[in-house]
């Protein structure tokens, strides 16, 4: 596939910060034989770790998963985190048997441990019909939780926008947060989704401190160009949070040149005073 131009110097960004960015930002452009390339002109943007959303048949990004981690490595970045999911049917929901969805997890943390991730990270699980499908898939997160963590990984939850809706009156998200171990489950909450299902994230930070250790950071285009997301005050309250990382992730492009996007959005995290040099803990 031919890259698009690029806007970018080729300088590097002389702001150092961490920066992770979700590969699944650069859809439509990547692919297997170019990624390695793409993530070096990330890394000359300021972006020094990735997230990704490509995990089938013990691959990641069509590579095995120690290749995979020299690549990001060799493009001056560092694996940091992976989206992957195994859902639950309406069988495993009813009958509440597990066996076969833990048997793929534990092939997943295998590979990703040699992948060299710190978090995993499931990234959806539809909006529930009742609260006892919600509470097996809470169940079914506490064990996946336990078995990253005998793995010496992190795991979380990302959500959408329809965590924040009502399943038998109670609000999906808060069930989840009431319902998971906090020493197995963080929670990676996307900010701007959030912010779409009317839902406020310094409250959600302040109502349960501590289980955010992670964040994604999204804009409706490039970040801080809506307006509708208040990123000073997320960072301001990290502590609150609990955060250690966060990931850039882009939804929709303003530009024909999407590497136009990832450099902007980079800049104005670069620049903005309240975003600190790391959060690492």
């Amino acid at each position: 596939m031919a890259f698009l131009p690029s806007c970018s110097s080729g300088e590097p960004a002389s702001v150092k910060k961490d920066l992770c960015v979700q590969m699944y930002s650069a859809r439509s452009i990547l692919n297997h034989d170019n990624y390695a390339d793409i993530l070096k002109e990330m890394a000359d943007m300021g972006y020094t770790a990735v997230e990704t959303a490509s995990y089938g048949d013990g691959l990641i990004y069509g590579d095995q998963p120690e290749v995979f981690k020299q690549k990001v490595e060799a493009a001056g970045m560092k694996v940091l985190s992976a989206h992957v999911s195994r859902g639950l049917s309406e069988e495993e929901l009813a009958s509440e048997d597990l066996t076969a969805a833990l048997a793929w997890w534990d092939k997943c943390i295998e590979d990703h441990v040699k992948a060299g991730m710190e978090y995993l990270v499931t990234p959806w699980m539809g909006l529930q019909k009742n609260l006892h499908h919600l509470q097996v898939y809470c169940d079914y997160l506490n064990e996946v939780g336990r078995r990253c963590q005998a793995a010496g990984l992190k795991y979380g939850y990302h959500n959408h926008a329809y965590e924040f809706e009502k399943v038998e009156g109670e609000v999906m998200y808060d069930y989840l947060l009431q319902h998971t171990d906090p020493s197995l489950v963080f929670f990676q909450m996307d900010v701007y989704w959030a912010v779409i299902g009317k839902a406020s994230p310094v409250d959600y930070f302040k109502r349960y401190p501590g289980r955010f250790k992670m964040l994604h950071i999204k804009d409706e285009w490039e970040v801080g160009q809506s307006g509708m997301v208040g990123f000073d005050a997320i960072f301001k309250n990290a502590d609150v949070a609990g955060l250690e990382n966060f990931v850039v992730e882009i939804e929709r492009y303003s530009y024909e040149d999407i590497r136009r996007s990832f450099r902007e959005s980079a800049d104005y995290l670069l620049d903005a005073p309240f975003v600190k040099a790391t959060y690492a803990k």
